[in-house]
């Protein structure tokens, strides 16, 4: 298995730069793994019931839920680190900077991330070791072109339902393209931004743990 693209065609014509240039665009399949499909799978790699494994998910969305109100950070091996973000609203004086100016609330997550030795290299006379910091959860993805019958059977019901990523041809904060597909709503900020805090690294990412 891999993760499907498609070529697509950049028609925006407020950026002369990416007019016109084709870019890879992920492609989902509409259909969501859902908790029991996770617990199946764990089944076959641990030696663990699946009515246990079950159980332990479904508790999981409460324990986060229970410390995240308690203003604490998680951090869960192999996948990354969950914190409270908010926006509040500015004001001129401190002391009317209250709880009451707090606007919206959301989880922050960042991702865990890996220093992959790539090579070496020479540096000051000195030989140095080549490397990148990858996501731990998506280093192992392979990518596969769906050619554009394959998308349009999908899309028309008559195989697997899917759906594509946004923003092609865009760039991120982190060095790479921002070639779409992140998934939920984006709750715009009203006030005074996230308050410090960082959902994490965006594009290449350089932190390999929590930053604050």
């Amino acid at each position: 298995m891999s993760q499907k693209y498609i070529k697509s065609k950049n028609n925006n014509s407020h950026n002369a730069k990416t007019y016109g240039k084709y870019y890879a665009k992920p492609v989902y399949d509409e259909k969501f793994v859902e908790t029991d499909e996770i617990a199946d799978f764990i089944q076959t790699q641990a030696t663990l019931k699946r009515s246990d494994i079950k159980a332990a998910l479904d508790e999981l969305g409460a324990a986060m839920k229970h410390f995240l109100g308690m203003g604490q950070k998680i951090r869960l091996a192999g996948i990354g680190i969950f914190k409270v973000g908010f926006s509040s609203i500015g004001v001129s004086k401190a002391e009317d900077c209250t709880a009451s100016t707090i606007t919206s609330r959301r989880v922050l997550f960042q991702p865990e991330t890996e220093r992959i030795v790539t090579g070496s290299g020479e540096k000051n006379g000195k030989v140095v070791q080549k490397y990148v910091n990858t996501k731990t959860l998506v280093k192992d993805v392979t990518f596969e072109e769906l050619h554009e019958n394959q998308y349009s059977a999908g899309s028309n019901g008559s195989g697997s339902n899917t759906s594509t990523g946004g923003n092609s041809g865009g760039t991120n904060n982190g060095g790479g393209s921002n070639n779409g597909g992140s998934t939920g709503t984006v709750t715009p900020s009203t006030g005074g931004g996230d308050n410090g805090d960082n959902g994490g690294n965006n594009g290449g990412g350089n932190n390999t743990g929590d930053n604050n």
